[in-house]
Parts: C-alpha cells; structure tokens; sequence
C-alpha cells in the first residue's frame, strides 16, 4: 500500500495550508465575533482552485481528485471550520452539476461556483432531516415551467447563494416520488425565513428558506423527474466525506493548541496523564485521517465507497468532538489556546449531526455489513 501523495495532491494541500496560515486562523475569532467571512475570503480559495476540487478544469474546476479535496478541506477547516462550510457545500454542489446536469447546465453554473459563487444544499426540512421521504415541499408542473412551493430548514449561506439544489415532491409517496431542481439565488419567490442562532461555526449562515410559488424553468430540473432520491444519496455519500475531513481539521486546530501549551510546560514528560491524553489525541487524528483518505480514494477510482464514507464520517466526527474535549482540559490555563480549543468545541459538535447523523452512519455500515 503506498500511501506517498501525488505531487498534485501534496500541491493542493499546501496552497490550502498556506492560505489557511495566511487568512484564515489570524482571523477565525474575529469571523465568529462578526458572525460572517467576507467574500474576499471565498475569491482568494477560488483563486486557488478550492471552490472547485473535483470539478473539471473545462468547467472551471481545478480537477485535482477527491483526495486532494480532502487535504484541502482538513487544512482550510484547522484554520477556519466556518470558511470550510461553504467551501465543503460548494465543492459538493458542483460535483452534484457535473455528475446530473445538462451540458448547460454545467456550462452555466460551475464556472460561476469555482470562481467563488457558493452553493446551496436544499434537502433538509423540519420533519425530514434524516428521512428525505418525508418532504413535503412539493413541485407542479405548467407547460414548460415547474413550480415550487415549501419550505427548508439548516440551509448553510442559503442567504448567499448563487445557485440552490432544491428537492422537491413531483409523484406520489416515498422516495422515488422526489425531483430536485435548479435555483438561482434571489429567484422571486424565494426568501429567508429565518437565520438559526447557533452554538459554534457562526461565521457560517444557516437558514431556514421559505419557496411560495418560486416559477423555474423546465430545464432547471437536474437528474430526471423522479431521481432526486438517487441525487441526493450520491451527494451525500461525497459530502461525508468532506465532512469528516472538516471534523479533522478541526480536531488538529484543537490538538495543536494543547500540544503548543504541553511544549511549553516545564516538565511534560514527567505528566503521564496530560501525556496519554495527547498521545490519544494524536492516535484518533491519525486513525480518522487514513479512514477519510481511504474512502476519498475510492470515490476518487469511481469504486463503490458507500460504506467507507460512513465509516470515515461516524469515526472523525466523534474522534474530534473527543479531542476537542481532552483539549480543553490540557489548554485551560493557557488563555489564547484556550480561545482557540474552546471554538473548536463549538464548530465541531455539528459535524456529528450534518450530512447525516452518528446514529445515521451506524445504520448505513451495518446495513452494508449485513449483505456482505
């Protein structure tokens, strides 16, 4: 097994760590005390090729892989988990475009998602987060033109999208009645219902998003009547993906904090507990990276990845929200790395419940596990 990088892979790691360095962990407080990351932010990692990792560079994209998009994402999020957010949502938008959209579709939208434009995940509704099958929000169709009527909840920068991928009911029951369109941001129609009041990645917005009669064009529709299930599966198998790469960077934002104040401590290593902990912490880091590498690998061979993605997701997310803890015990007397560890605390909780909860990825890998 090699697991040396790919000169384009290490290339696209470093471009995101030294803009991370750079622009983002010097300002991460500050993005959460003004609750927002200001646009220029989403130019400079466009100018990078980071709104558009696995995007083919005809469409705009830089076309590094699924594997240099993890590298990039564990590196952006240690420096700015909020930041990481809409790269993540963007990134997935894009590759949702390229795998299920027309050719103009594809033509229209990416280029505008890689130059910074962002994306919208427009699935969640309150009653169906982890069963899509229960939406309600429903579509009809006139002619040549579908309209949307319903509501959605936890929209991540619903309120600064380009483009939205909106779920909707166009059949009967279940999930093969589901169709999900394409929606250009300010649509008529088309509004904030509210902004959610979070514990942690305020920088990032999330909305609850109200469609009263929002009038989009037959050709919006992407993935076929009836194929938003199957859309929406793809999309978050990936999006598990980028969300336990998230979860790490997070994590390695909280181990260095604490790792920084142990270096700094007369005698460490004469402290076993402080010493365990980190080790750890460090062992969890590394298991949860090689898991997240191993299933961005398989997507990356078009291999079947299903499984791995929730492996991956399930086992990073609860490992950071670990360390993150075992930080804070080992910074507390340290007020800057405290500052930074107890943010870490706050952005990586959520990381267990979006793109599918905990409990969500257990039965997805013992399903798997079961028809083995």
């Amino acid at each position: 097994m090699d697991l040396r990088l790919r000169d384009e892979q290490a290339e696209t790691r470093d471009a995101a760590r030294a803009l991370a360095i750079r622009l983002l962990a010097p300002n991460a407080a500050r993005f959460e005390r003004e609750q927002g990351v200001p646009t220029e932010i989403f130019g400079e990692l466009a100018a990078q090729g980071l709104m558009g990792v696995n995007v083919p560079a005809a469409l705009g994209g830089a076309e590094r892989g699924a594997v240099a998009y993890c590298l990039a994402m564990m590196e952006i999020a240690q420096g700015c988990a909020a930041t990481a957010v809409t790269m993540s949502v963007t990134n997935m938008v894009g590759e949702v475009i390229v795998h299920f959209g027309s050719e103009e579709q594809r033509q229209r939208f990416n280029p505008i998602l890689c130059a910074g434009g962002h994306g919208a995940f427009a699935l969640s509704e309150e009653g169906a987060g982890s069963d899509p099958a229960a939406m309600r929000t429903v579509a009809r169709r006139e002619g040549e033109i579908w309209i949307l009527n319903g509501t959605k909840q936890w929209i991540s920068h619903g309120d600064s999208s380009a483009v939205l991928v909106v779920w909707a009911r166009t059949g009967g029951a279940g999930s093969k009645g589901l169709s999900c369109f394409l929606v250009e941001g300010g649509a008529p129609g088309l509004s904030i219902a509210k902004h959610e009041e979070k514990m942690g990645l305020r920088a990032s917005h999330t909305c609850a998003l109200a469609l009263e009669e929002v009038r989009v064009p037959a050709s919006a529709l992407i993935g076929g009547e009836g194929g938003g299930f199957r859309v929406a599966m793809m999309a978050l198998d990936g999006g598990r993906i980028g969300i336990a790469s998230q979860a790490i960077g997070i994590g390695e934002a909280a181990y260095a904090a604490a790792a920084g104040v142990l270096r700094s401590s007369p005698a460490p290593q004469t402290e076993q507990g402080r010493l365990f902990a980190l080790a750890d912490a460090r062992t969890a880091l590394d298991a949860a990276r090689l898991l997240t590498l191993r299933a961005a690998q398989l997507k990356q061979e078009r291999a079947p990845f299903s499984r791995e993605a929730s492996m991956a997701k399930v086992f990073a997310s609860e490992a950071a929200w670990g360390v993150a803890q075992s930080a804070l015990e080992l910074a507390a007397d340290e007020p800057a790395a405290r500052q930074i560890v107890e943010r870490a605390l706050r952005d990586c909780r959520v990381t267990r419940i979006y793109e599918g909860t905990s409990e969500v990825q257990r039965l997805v890998i013992g399903r798997h596990v079961l028809r083995a």
